[in-house]
């Protein structure tokens, strides 16, 4: 069954690799939209996004049913509403590497990866690093044992002081999994603290995208009282004292299967997540085929994730 997976993975970029695609960011809704259906969203598995700062970079990860294949990929602008079509990233395609963020300058993107530190043999997911170099992306690069511990770390994200945001399931933490951030000082990260229960609690924190300029951080909770589905969206702005405020559910745009992976474009203009919502029927009409099945999961909304976008306005959670 992987094996056909890898085949099918393959064979969908590189016969979209052949061509470019129409995408503009332009004349977002004021509500979620899937982000090009077919190109971008598909019927795989697409999460996290990032855009480079300069607007002409879009990294995103791709992967099969179960995680089993996962990797980063990314399309380039060659005109002003043309692109091209997705392509595995230099830097990635043999072991799972997912979750790209860039750091405030565009110059290093850091993400999650279960690479080894030595031999051939997946691990558990670190945080690691690669900078550009002259002609692209160099060789990525482990972010050490300050952040990265026996345990899977997840989901980096960089404000514009160096800080990492990231997610972590730690034994005594607030929660059974949290978002922790690491300040850089003296370059070098610090030891990661968990953000206090304005943003942590008993239950799931992840995927937290931090506000580069630290005044709003999104996140994804699941398991508490007003999750309407799978797993919510939640906003927890920065208040005058430098705290954060108790975060609030985004009802306008969650949906009752899991939203997670929340991105703002660099101009804090355009807001993406990621999202489970499916059009699958729960019952036939009629006594259904194989074929009926098989053009159900070959659709972009089949139940896997999809990239959803629309305008960012922070009010829009009031």
């Amino acid at each position: 069954m992987k094996a056909i997976f890898i085949i099918l993975l393959c064979s969908s970029l590189t016969v979209m690799a052949q061509n470019t695609m129409p995408l503009t960011l332009k004349g977002a809704s004021s509500s979620p939209t899937m982000l090009a259906e077919g190109s971008i969203s598909t019927f795989l598995n697409e999460r996290d996004f990032a855009i480079s700062p300069d607007g002409k970079e879009i990294y995103y990860s791709v992967s099969t049913p179960k995680s089993s294949i996962q990797t980063i990929v990314s399309i380039k602008q060659v005109s002003d509403g043309t692109w091209t079509t997705p392509e595995v990233v230099s830097f990635a395609g043999v072991f799972s590497d997912i979750e790209p963020a860039f750091s405030a300058d565009g110059n290093t993107m850091y993400f999650a990866s279960n690479r080894p530190l030595a031999g051939d043999k997946p691990k558990d997911f670190d945080i690691w690093k690669v900078k550009r170099s002259g002609s692209g992306w160099g060789t990525p690069e482990h972010t050490g044992q300050v952040i990265n511990t026996s345990a899977d770390e997840f989901f980096p994200s960089l404000t514009k002081s160096g800080d990492l945001y990231f997610t972590a399931e730690y034994k005594g933490g607030p929660g059974r999994e949290d978002i922790y951030v690491a300040r850089w000082k003296d370059n070098a990260f610090q030891k990661p603290v968990a953000l206090d229960t304005a943003v942590n609690s008993r239950t799931y924190e992840f995927n937290a995208f931090v506000d580069p300029d630290e005044q709003f951080i999104l996140f994804t909770s699941y398991g508490r009282k007003d999750d309407t589905g799978g797993g919510d969206i939640y906003l927890s702005m920065k208040g005058a004292d430098g705290r954060w405020k108790p975060a609030e559910n985004m009802k306008s745009i969650n949906s009752k299967q899991l939203d997670y992976c929340p991105y703002i474009s660099p101009d804090k203009k355009l807001f993406f997540f990621t999202s489970e919502r499916h059009a699958l029927p729960v019952s036939f009409s009629t006594r259904t085929s194989m074929q009926t099945i098989r053009d159900f999961y070959t659709q972009s909304r089949n139940g896997s994730g999809n990239i959803y976008w629309m305008n960012w306005n922070p009010a829009l959670n009031k």
